[in-house]
């Protein structure tokens, strides 16, 4: 009888936070109609941190993107948002689980530096291209869905989300104010980055036990000699691109011996932070 009772209790917490979930979703759209969107996502039934998780946009090419999603409290639709999307490594990728995701804390953190900021972090299956296109169908999606002011459009990804992050900054840079990347490196167009002049953000340790620096490195160092190469003075670079290496004892004042894992260190930084949220992509 307990474990029926217990059972009926779960059932119901389940379908008030399905109730909940779709609340959000449908009370936030901006463009189309309620039954569009409805079609479009499927909502999460799970609380996380703030966050609502398990999400899944429905693209018209048949792609189910998972996301966990925050939209503050005061958000009605009726004036514009800014939108932040933050892509986890490879622990927080969909087969980890639903959730798994938001360990990482930059989401979480994001939250204090702008009240007026939806966050979204997906849950891809994996690093590449495809996780790439899926990311830029996400931002599109809540650009189109949403009153997002597209001024305000930020991207972070994180070790394996930092890799695909920077596919997305080589094929659609112009959708985003400026873009983080931490414990990662670089596999996108440079060529297309220095040409929409997205400001960037490279952080990394100096010893980063799974990457290493030396990508970022090279990639910090081609790309201010592209953006030399169209005339910019040392000062127009330096507001454009920023290399950030930090030694062991950052990471251990954050309580982290590893410095590949101490880059959720990034998260907690708030000159980090706020540098990626002080732009406007005008």
């Amino acid at each position: 009888m307990k474990r029926s009772i217990s059972i009926f209790l779960s059932g119901i917490l389940a379908a008030l936070l399905a109730v909940m979930a779709s609340a959000i979703l449908a009370g936030c759209a901006s463009a189309g109609s309620i039954d569009t969107l409805m079609l479009e996502v499927t909502p999460g039934t799970q609380m996380q941190r703030g966050f609502v998780n398990d999400n899944v946009l429905h693209t018209s090419d048949g792609m189910d993107i998972h996301f966990s999603l925050y939209v503050p409290a005061s958000y009605d639709g009726s004036e514009a948002y800014a939108l932040f999307v933050t892509l986890p490594g490879w622990g927080g990728l969909y087969f980890q689980g639903v959730g798994a995701n938001m360990e990482e804390d930059f989401g979480t953190e994001a939250i204090r530096y702008n009240s007026r900021m939806i966050v979204v972090s997906p849950q891809l299956n994996d690093w590449g291209q495809t996780s790439a296109e899926q990311t830029i169908a996400l931002t599109e999606y809540f650009l189109s869905h949403y009153n997002i002011d597209p001024d305000q459009v930020y991207l972070h990804g994180m070790s394996g989300g930092g890799e695909t992050t920077s596919l997305v900054m080589g094929m659609r840079p112009e959708l985003y104010a400026a873009c983080l990347l931490t414990s990662t490196q670089w596999d996108g167009d440079l060529n297309a980055l220095a040409v929409a002049r997205t400001p960037i953000y490279f952080a990394i340790g100096a010893q980063d036990s799974y990457y290493g620096p030396e990508s970022l490195q090279r990639t910090y160092r081609q790309l201010c000699s592209l953006y030399a190469a169209q005339g910019m003075s040392q000062a127009e670079i330096d507001r454009l691109v920023v290399l950030d290496l930090r030694e062991q004892d950052y990471f251990s004042s954050h309580g982290f011996s590893d410095q590949h894992a101490g880059g959720q260190a990034f998260a907690h930084d708030a000159d980090v932070m706020s540098w990626l949220f002080s732009h406007r992509n005008d």
